[in-house]
């Protein structure tokens, strides 16, 4: 198993940018296959991005193409959201996830393929 946490939401201004962590417990963090997900007030969990288990491999939701990356430290056990050009309908809650799958075992895209969620953070983009 393993259990993950998030941080570094916050408040910022359209424009701005954020960094958010997911850390994660337990030695086979590399045998873990990660997502990003959000989710907004009245909307369902949406997916962001995605990064495969050595970190070579990302895709992302077409409205962040550009604008966000994913990236992992798997000696730090962590993945990471860098968010620039953040616009008012990034606000969400942010999700990190673990599936102990190779990146093109079913789909990554699709929050049912992940057994292992974070807490969130909330990130709120104002106009």
């Amino acid at each position: 198993q393993v259990q993950l946490v998030e941080s570094g939401g916050g408040l910022v201004q359209a424009g701005g940018s954020l960094r958010l962590s997911c850390a994660a417990s337990g030695r086979t963090f590399s045998s873990y296959s990660m997502g990003w997900f959000r989710q907004a007030p009245g909307k369902e969990r949406e997916f962001v991005a995605a990064i495969s288990r050595s970190g070579g491999t990302t895709s992302y939701v077409d409205s962040v193409e550009g604008r966000f990356t994913i990236s992992r430290d798997n000696a730090k056990n962590t993945i990471y959201l860098q968010m620039n050009s953040l616009k008012p309908e990034d606000t969400a809650v942010y999700f990190c996830a673990a599936r102990d799958q190779p990146y093109y075992n079913g789909n990554p895209r699709r929050p049912l393929e992940y057994a292992y969620w974070g807490q969130g953070t909330q990130v709120t983009v104002s106009s």
